[in-house]
């Protein structure tokens, strides 16, 4: 579908209300639904019937391969193209790309990419000693003939500064020295990216998210919250971090501005995009089950005609969020590299680069921390005779397990049991004497309330017994005393270092703001109670990259590289064994 700039083929798409309807113009087919509801006056006056039924279009329209066809480029991209055809571009790769689809190029770090293909900004299409694909070109750094940096080139290239397309615009001075030279082309590009970032959400907000809130006979408020997420308070908080980068960047000499600052003043600000990121594979499903209805593809695209946006479908536009938070790492390494230590905005680019870094490490966390609840929702339902609230109510991480000796007055009896240590409780089970991979519940402790004190081995004087390898868990008044032994000491200190790593998380996620819906919760217990009847581990699917990658022909790719955000959280959370200690002591499969 070729994008429509003419006021008549708009028009059209304005005033056709009610129906289905398509009007054709003289050099291309618009396809659109009488579902997008306007404030001035609405002609019902149908044309359907001059180019074909409903059936055709919506086939036509769904097998359409020019979705995301639109150019990338400037200056830069056709110095580079240009290269290509010369057989001189390569590209050295800054990170691990590991692929899911046969159309992606996988390649580890500081391997050398042939670029065939960098016409798209965002995508472009490699080689690798036999294998060929789509990449994402913030992966690599170009290099000419493999040894001098792509950026230098372009740098010295004659006129360089008048094609260098968006990221050279600006004035930028004459006969500067190279690394100012760079730096200010970084500069250009951040302000830039900005600009048209912040145009992006804009088009999402007012272009579908405007027009879906009006038409209540399709969507519901639950609909719509899962498809854009919380993309309308990304669209809020942008407009303030770009008026504050204005502010800061120097349109005269744009390798003078000082932005880093920027990033630190807002780099709280910036953890909202983890609910977003949390919320696009859910809303990846759900936009592909609405999607199979005829009306609702006609409406996304006459929502997308309207605000006259470029030529991607839904899902494309709603990535982007998704790889702008992965981009900003990357934009200050950048500009980090070509920034002297003698720049008064070096200390600040090296601060907010350590702070974004942050931010997607968070985010990769809260991630995790999301993808855990359905295993914890899973274990709970395999314990037998389970009393009082989910363990879900309070908690959404396991930090440690293992068997103690607990022993509570006033009976000062020792009871061996199984020790599951979460955030805010601490939960202990009974084996079962025959099968003992079968679990009883037993109780609770709440961490909140309790303290841990390191036991000396020797005599007890609060319970009168010989203890070793011992702490208590104490309430604050005293009231409540838990006397815990282990096997070994270096059981005993694993333990004391488990519960004072408890405590830490519960800050970081208080300082952090981090929390899980009640509607999360609900929907992990309710997969767990069903699996637990059905006594079947349920088949794992892949609708999200199933839903972004089904493609049967090179075409650009759609979703993010695999890592996503992962990526840029360094240093990488070693794997537990916490689940697998779990999967052998309590049964998953019933």
């Amino acid at each position: 579908i070729k994008k429509n700039t003419r006021s008549k083929d708009l028009n059209n798409a304005q005033n056709v209300v009610e129906n289905p309807r398509c009007c054709r113009t003289d050099s291309f087919v618009l396809y659109f639904s009488a579902l997008v509801i306007t404030d001035g006056p609405q002609d019902k006056s149908g044309l359907a019937d001059e180019v074909g039924s409903e059936d055709d279009l919506y086939n036509e329209f769904r097998s359409s391969s020019n979705r995301f066809g639109h150019p990338g480029g400037g200056g830069e991209q056709l110095a580079i193209n240009e290269l290509i055809s010369d057989g001189s571009v390569c590209a050295e790769a800054l990170w691990d790309h590991v692929t899911m689809d046969d159309q992606e190029l996988g390649f580890k770090a500081g391997d050398v990419i042939e670029v065939v293909d960098a016409t798209n900004k965002e995508w472009w299409w490699g080689r690798v000693l036999d294998s060929e694909g789509w990449f994402p070109a913030s992966f690599v750094r170009l290099r000419v003939n493999q040894d001098e940096p792509m950026e230098e080139y372009l740098a010295n290239l004659d006129g360089a500064s008048e094609g260098g397309g968006a990221s050279m615009e600006g004035p930028l001075g004459p006969g500067l020295p190279c690394k100012e030279q760079m730096r200010a082309n970084v500069i250009n590009e951040i302000m830039s990216t900005e600009r048209d970032y912040i145009k992006h959400l804009k088009d999402i907000c007012e272009g579908y998210i405007k027009q879906c809130r009006k038409r209540t006979d399709m969507f519901t408020e639950e609909q719509l919250r899962t498809i854009f997420g919380n993309i309308d308070e990304l669209y809020r908080f942008q407009k303030k971090f770009l008026k504050a980068l204005e502010k800061k960047f120097n349109k005269d000499h744009p390798h003078l501005s000082e932005i880093g600052s920027c990033f630190l003043e807002h780099q709280t600000n910036f953890q909202i995009y983890s609910e977003y990121c949390n919320n696009h594979p859910n809303a990846c499903v759900q936009l592909s089950k609405v999607m199979k209805i005829k009306k609702y593809v006609f409406f996304f695209e006459a929502c997308r005609l309207l605000q006259k946006m470029i030529d991607i479908s839904l899902d494309g536009f709603l990535l982007t969020p998704v790889q702008k938070i992965c981009k900003y790492p990357l934009q200050l390494a950048e500009l980090l590299k070509y920034t002297n230590p003698q720049h008064r905005d070096y200390k600040d680019v090296e601060a907010a680069l350590n702070a974004m870094k942050n931010v997607a490490r968070l985010i990769n966390e809260r991630k995790r921390r999301l993808e855990n609840i359905d295993k914890i929702a899973q274990w709970q339902s395999s314990i037998e005779d389970w009393e009082g609230e989910d363990i879900l109510s309070r908690s959404s991480d396991l930090i440690f397990s293992g068997d103690l000796t607990k022993i509570s007055q006033p009976q000062a009896k020792g009871q061996q049991r199984m020790f599951f240590l979460f955030d805010h409780q601490l939960v202990f089970c009974k084996k079962d004497l025959l099968r003992r991979d079968i679990l009883y519940y037993k109780g609770r402790l709440d961490m909140d309330q309790m303290q841990v004190v390191d036991v000396e081995d020797g005599k007890d004087k609060d319970f009168n017994v010989s203890v070793k390898n011992a702490l208590k868990l104490c309430s604050p008044g005293g009231e409540e005393v838990h006397l815990l032994c282990a096997k070994k000491p270096e059981q005993k200190q694993r333990w004391l270092r488990a519960f004072a790593d408890e405590r830490e998380q519960v800050q970081h996620d208080l300082e952090t703001g981090f929390t899980i819906t009640e509607v999360q919760k609900k929907q992990a217990m309710l997969n767990a109670s069903k699996r637990h009847q059905t006594g079947k581990p349920k088949a794992v699917t892949r609708p999200y990259y199933d839903f972004l990658l089904r493609q049967k022909h090179p075409t650009l790719p759609t979703s993010l590289p695999q890592q996503q955000v992962i990526m840029l959280a360094e240093p990488k959370r070693k794997t537990s064994n916490f689940w697998h200690n779990i999967g052998r002591l309590t049964p998953f499969k019933k």
